[in-house]
């Protein structure tokens, strides 16, 4: 008898999202399903418009759905106050963006531990634990250099490394390896590919690459705002 597979870290059940302009709302989302579990790298491939970022910042809680459920560690989101969802994003949640968002004035290590401290971890176990990443990461050597000091692949590193300081259950990312050279591009993926595995992640990653969507467990797009598999043969 197989054992029961684990309970979604994401869920999102028949979330819908519109926007308002002048010709009138614009359905992006129109009863988008997903389930992402625990160690599992999914990805999110699609042409540009038709939802992929709206998606992530739904299931990110950075934007409310019009309709439909998302659901982190089996919680219900979509009606919890400002204040909780903060909440939320700060303790499950991690982000990497196709641009790393350091910030500039703060070295690589620093820019670290800063998110460990402000969600109250005191500096030392702060400190420790952005060195063992920017370690993991192969970036540890960089630790006391700024984000214009460093190229762009150490520079999404630390922004990856940034993004787990929190160890977080979901990790989103959006073109995460988007404004690399594909050999940078290449070793920056496996080096989040293994970090997800080690710390059993959950992880929806928005690409356009479909080399890189290939070495994921699997791949969806959005269709008529629903979601369905992507066939990564196909120009997506």
């Amino acid at each position: 008898m197989r054992p029961a597979a684990p309970s979604p870290v994401l869920e999102l059940r028949g979330v819908a999202r519109q926007y308002r302009t002048g010709a009138g709302p614009l359905p992006v989302l129109t009863g988008a399903d997903l389930a992402v579990r625990g160690g599992e790298i999914v990805a999110l491939v699609a042409p540009s418009g038709a939802g992929k970022s709206t998606l992530l910042h739904v299931a990110g809680l950075l934007e409310r759905p019009d309709g439909g459920e998302v659901l982190i560690g089996g919680r219900a989101c979509s009606t919890l106050d400002d204040a909780a969802r903060t909440a939320m994003r700060r303790r499950e949640i991690g982000f990497v963006y196709q641009f790393h968002h350091l910030l500039p004035e703060f070295s690589a290590l620093e820019n670290v531990l800063l998110p460990q401290m402000i969600a109250g971890l005191a500096r030392a176990e702060a400190e420790a634990r952005a060195r063992e990443l920017l370690d993991y990461l192969n970036v540890g050597h960089r630790a006391d250099h700024r984000p214009a000091e460093l190229s762009g692949g150490e520079q999404q590193r630390v922004a990856i490394a940034r993004a787990v300081a929190n160890a977080p259950r979901l990790l989103l990312a959006d073109e995460p390896t988007g404004n690399l050279d594909p050999h940078t591009a290449d070793h920056v993926f496996a080096a989040l590919l293994a970090l997800v595995r080690q710390a059993n992640l959950a992880a929806l990653i928005a690409t356009h690459n479909h080399h890189l969507a290939g070495r994921m467990d699997r791949a969806v797009t959005i269709e008529d705002g629903r979601i369905a598999a992507a066939e990564l043969g196909e120009r997506a």
